[in-house]
C-alpha cells in the first residue's frame, strides 16, 4: 500500500480508501440487505491490508452502512483509520437539523467523533441553501466541541460552482468525481489545480466511472492489449487518478473479497507520478477511443437552449452518448424515463428548428432528438 501526506493535516493516508456504498449483500426476508458478518470481515480485511481511510454516508444502503461500519471499527479498528461520513444536506430544513443528524450519525457509528464530515453532494443550489441555513457556522461549532475534526464537502456540479465553494471556507478536504474520462467534467483538471492552489487535499470518487472503466468494450480493450505494459483496465484507471499528487485517497466500493484483493495488489504501485509519458499517451488514446463511441458531437455548450418545449437537449444527448460509449444502450430506456418524468425529454420536440439555428456545431438536432426518443422508448 502506498501512503501520502494528507495536505497540511500532519498525518499520512493510504492511497486506497474503502468506500462503504457497495458492501456485500444477501437476501433477507425477500429483500437485499447488507450481509453484516461478511461486510464487517471485508472492511477489517481491508484495514489489515493497509487501508487507513473508511468512507460512509447517511443514505448508503438505505441508512444501514453507518451502523455496519460502526461494528467493523470495533475491537481496535477505529484507531487505525480516518473515518468519513456526510451530512445529508437534502434532509436539512433548519440549523438544528444539522446537529441532530450529526448526533444521530455518531450514535449509529458508535463513535464520539468522525475525522472528516462532509456536506454531501453539493451543487450550486444546495450550496446556497446550506450557507443560508448556517452550515459553515455549524461546521465551526462541531469542530470546536470535538464531534468532527476536518470540515469537508463532496461535489457534483460544474467548475464554476466548485470554484465558488472551495474559496468560501477553510476546507480541510474536498471529495470530487474524477477519472480519465472526466478531466473536463465537474471539477475536472481545473478543479484539481485550484485545490492545489488553495492547499486542499482531494479524495476521489468514481475513479472507475461506476465500474464502467473496468469493463471496456472490445475495441477499447484492444488498445490496452496492444500496449507493451500489461495491466488490467481497473489498474490503468486507478493509476491515472493516483498519478496526480493533489489526490490523497482514491475511493473504491468493494463488495467482495476478490475486488479487495485485486485493489490491494494494484495500490502497491499507485503513487504520485506513477505514469510514464508513454503511459499517459496510452490513456489519452483510451479517452479518444471512448469519445469515438459517442455518436452525437454535442459539446454541451447549451447555445441550443432554451427549447420552446422544454427539452433538455444537451442532457438528453449526453445520456444517450454515455450509454453508447459503454455498450449499454439496452438500459437507456430506464435513464430516459427520468427525462420523461421531468418533462424535458426528447419526445417533446416539435421540430421547430430554433435549436439548430443556434448550434455552433451545426448538428441535425431534430433528427438526433428523434433517435434519442426512439432509443428511450424502445420496447414500449
Amino acid at each position: 500500500m502506498q501512503y501520502v501526506p494528507f495536505g497540511k493535516s500532519g498525518f499520512q493516508i493510504s492511497r486506497l480508501g474503502f468506500g462503504c456504498m457497495r458492501l456485500p449483500t444477501a437476501e433477507q426476508d425477500g429483500k437485499q440487505a447488507i450481509d453484516v458478518p461478511r461486510a464487517v470481515a471485508l472492511i477489517r480485511a481491508g484495514i489489515d491490508g493497509g487501508i487507513s481511510y473508511v468512507d460512509t454516508a447517511y443514505p448508503y444502503h438505505g441508512g444501514q452502512s453507518e451502523p455496519v461500519v460502526g461494528e467493523a471499527l470495533k475491537n481496535g479498528y477505529r484507531e487505525r483509520v480516518k473515518l468519513a461520513t456526510k451530512l445529508p444536506c437534502w434532509a436539512v430544513k433548519t440549523r438544528a437539523d444539522m446537529d441532530r443528524l450529526l448526533d444521530e450519525q455518531l450514535s449509529k457509528l458508535q463513535v464520539p467523533y468522525v475525522d472528516f464530515y462532509l456536506l454531501h453532494a453539493l451543487n450550486r443550489d444546495r450550496w446556497e441553501q446550506m450557507k443560508s441555513m448556517g452550515a459553515l457556522e455549524f461546521l465551526d461549532s462541531a469542530v470546536k466541541d470535538g464531534r468532527i475534526r476536518y470540515p469537508s464537502f463532496s461535489f457534483h456540479d460544474g467548475f464554476d460552482a466548485f470554484a465558488e465553494i472551495i474559496t468560501a471556507y477553510d476546507w480541510r478536504m474536498a471529495q470530487i468525481q474524477y477519472n480519465y474520462l472526466d478531466i473536463a467534467n465537474q471539477a475536472g483538471d481545473r478543479g484539481i489545480a485550484l485545490a492545489k492552489e488553495r492547499g486542499v487535499p482531494l479524495v476521489v470518487m468514481e475513479p472507475l466511472r461506476g465500474g464502467a472503466l473496468a469493463r471496456p468494450s472490445a475495441d477499447i480493450q484492444a488498445i490496452m492489449d496492444a500496449y507493451p505494459e500489461k495491466r488490467s483496465p481497473a489498474d490503468w484507471a486507478f493509476r491515472f487518478v493516483g498519478n496526480e499528487p493533489q489526490v490523497a485517497t482514491i475511493l473504491s466500493g468493494m463488495s467482495d473479497e476478490a475486488q479487495l484483493a485485486d485493489n490491494l495488489r494494484i495500490f502497491d504501485g499507485v503513487k504520485p507520478g506513477c505514469l510514464s509519458d508513454s503511459d499517459k499517451a496510452l490513456i489519452a488514446e483510451l479517452r479518444e477511443g471512448y469519445r469515438r463511441r459517442m455518436p452525437i458531437g454535442c459539446t454541451g455548450c447549451e447555445y441550443c437552449l432554451p427549447c420552446p418545449k422544454g427539452v433538455a437537449i444537451p442532457a438528453n444527448f449526453r445520456a444517450y452518448n454515455e450509454f453508447n460509449m459503454f455498450d449499454n444502450l439496452s438500459n437507456f430506456p430506464s435513464r430516459y424515463q427520468e427525462f420523461v418524468n421531468a418533462q424535458n425529454d426528447a419526445g417533446r420536440c416539435v421540430r421547430c428548428g430554433a435549436c439548430e439555428r443556434q448550434c455552433p456545431q451545426h448538428l441535425p438536432i431534430r433528427d438526433w432528438l428523434e433517435t434519442v426518443h426512439k432509443a428511450g422508448t424502445a420496447g414500449k
